[in-house]
């Protein structure tokens, strides 16, 4: 009987560790700035860990509960992020009421869940007044929860940073009038890569604001970690908002070295990163067969190369 007990105990203790890790939100509850970190509500440096969601328009079979049940339980993801397409057919702007329909289900669930989710307005052009009106909704409904993450421009592309600061300080600002803390990600020029311009000059007024870097490993390598790299010396609080080990269109080969670089950093610098996509294009980056469920769990036979290494390393970083 001794050495029964003896042998449950230690899975008993590593079954509790796991519980208490796969629950992010009672463990580390509202979040906040500090410098150039995420932090906990007492302060501690935090680093989220989680998956991306593709494009809500297109992909509106896993914009369910049970794919954040899954990802939460089966890939210990800390946090989903929750692209809503404002571009491309049947998007948000033109049919809303089926966007919300696909949102939902996910915002809700990872509340439910006790995970993170970020509202990622999913777009490569300013639409400032849509936004705003977007963004209070939400920021009035789902304020009160710590779970929230807005996201309010996925990738500029023409946009200068000038301009962004105007339209970061008006949709920010809307988003304030319900929601005085959740943290708020701004995006930066050309395909969220120009962080340097961001150092030499962020916003003003706010707090709790960071600001999204995206990295494809095949295509961005030391130069673009340098420039990350730099501007969190510089105190510029940075989040990788959406990554992936493939070239930078999603698909072409897959380089895990750069990848492993590119997280390597992101641990060593305290930065939060998210992998793209939980989707079923035949592309790189996407992560599952088109024969994997809706809902998951998924076997490793429907998961595919780059998706493997995606949970692969959340149950390494985020055990």
């Amino acid at each position: 009987m001794k050495k029964l007990i003896a042998f449950l105990l230690p899975l008993c203790l590593l079954s509790f560790q796991s519980l208490k890790a796969q629950d992010p939100v009672k463990k580390w509850g509202q979040l906040q700035v500090k410098g150039a970190q995420l932090c906990d509500a007492q302060g501690r440096p935090v680093i989220l860990r989680g998956v991306s969601l593709g494009w809500h328009n297109l992909w509106p079979r896993f914009y369910n509960k049970k794919v954040v049940q899954t990802l939460k339980h089966d890939w210990h993801a800390s946090v989903v992020r929750a692209a809503m397409g404002i571009m491309i057919e049947d998007n948000y702007l033109e049919n809303p009421q089926y966007a919300m329909q696909c949102m939902t289900p996910v915002i809700e669930s990872a509340i439910k869940q006790n995970v993170y989710v970020i509202i990622d307005w999913h777009s490569h052009l300013t639409k400032t007044e849509e936004a705003k009106a977007f963004f209070g909704k939400m920021a009035k409904k789902y304020g009160k929860y710590p779970h929230v993450i807005y996201e309010i421009y996925n990738e500029p592309v023409e946009d200068t940073w000038a301009d962004l600061k105007k339209y970061a300080s008006e949709v920010i600002g809307e988003i304030r009038k319900y929601d005085p803390d959740n943290i708020v990600l701004v995006g930066c020029p050309h395909w969220d890569q120009d962080i340097h311009l961001v150092a030499e000059s962020p916003l003003e007024g706010f707090q709790n604001v960071m600001y999204t870097v995206h990295f494809y490993a095949a295509t961005h390598g030391d130069y673009l970690r340098q420039r990350t790299e730099e501007a969190v010396r510089r105190g510029i609080p940075v989040f990788i908002s959406e990554s992936g080990a493939t070239e930078a269109s999603g698909d072409g080969r897959i380089d895990p070295e750069s990848e492993e670089q590119w997280i390597s950093m992101c641990e060593r610098l305290g930065i939060s990163w998210v992998c793209w996509s939980i989707s079923d294009k035949n592309e790189s980056c996407s992560m599952l067969l088109p024969r994997a469920s809706a809902t998951g769990p998924w076997a490793d036979d429907v998961i595919k190369e780059y998706g493997k290494l995606v949970k692969q390393l959340l149950k390494k970083y985020n055990p």
